[in-house]
C-alpha cells in the first residue's frame, strides 16, 4: 500500500489546496520552506507532499537520510498516482475546469477501468477514482484480470 507521494508544482500552495478540495484533507506548512503536505486523515495516514517546482530528493550521503535539492523544473514527469478520492466525478471535472486543468474521464472501454485523469498544473497526472469507480479498480487489479490483460508473470531468476 502506498501511504504517501511527492510531487512538485510552480505554486505548491495552489496545488495543495486544490488536492486538499479533492481528498475533503487540510494544508499544512511542510518543514522545508516553500512546500506543503495534503493530510485527509484517512484511515491509512494517506499524504500528498507538494514540493516547490524544480526541489527533488536526493540519497543522503555517509549514511546521512534523504535531502532535497534544488533543481531545473521538468515539463512533464513520469511518476502519477491513482487514488480513491470522496469527491464526486462531476466535482473533481468543475475543479479542473476551474483551475484550467486537463481532465477527462476515461470509460472503461477506454482502459480496464474507469476514471478520472487530472493532470495538476497541466504536467502532473493523478488518476483519481471517485466513489463507485474503486470497486472496477479492485476487481481489474486481481491476479486472474491481470493475467488476462498482461499475460503470465516473468519467471525471476535470482541474482
Amino acid at each position: 500500500m502506498i501511504h504517501h507521494i511527492s510531487i512538485d508544482a510552480n505554486n505548491p500552495l495552489r496545488v495543495a489546496s486544490v488536492l486538499a478540495e479533492i481528498l475533503n484533507g487540510k494544508v499544512y506548512k511542510l518543514l522545508i520552506p516553500g512546500s506543503y503536505i495534503v493530510m485527509p486523515f484517512d484511515n491509512y495516514g494517506t499524504h500528498i507532499v507538494v514540493f516547490k517546482a524544480g526541489d527533488v530528493w536526493s540519497p543522503g550521503a555517509d549514511g546521512k537520510s534523504a535531502q532535497i535539492l534544488q533543481t531545473a523544473p521538468a515539463d512533464l514527469v513520469s511518476v502519477h498516482a491513482a487514488i480513491s478520492v470522496p469527491a464526486t466525478q462531476q466535482q473533481i471535472e468543475q475543479i479542473g475546469k476551474r483551475e484550467e486543468w486537463h481532465v477527462l474521464t476515461r470509460a472503461q472501454g477506454d482502459g480496464a477501468f474507469r476514471l478520472v485523469e487530472f493532470w495538476v498544473e497541466n504536467r502532473i497526472l493523478f488518476e483519481f477514482l471517485p466513489p463507485g469507480f474503486e470497486t472496477q479498480y479492485l476487481q481489474t487489479m486481481q491476479p486472474e484480470m491481470i493475467e488476462q490483460i498482461l499475460g503470465q508473470p516473468i519467471e525471476l531468476v535470482p541474482v
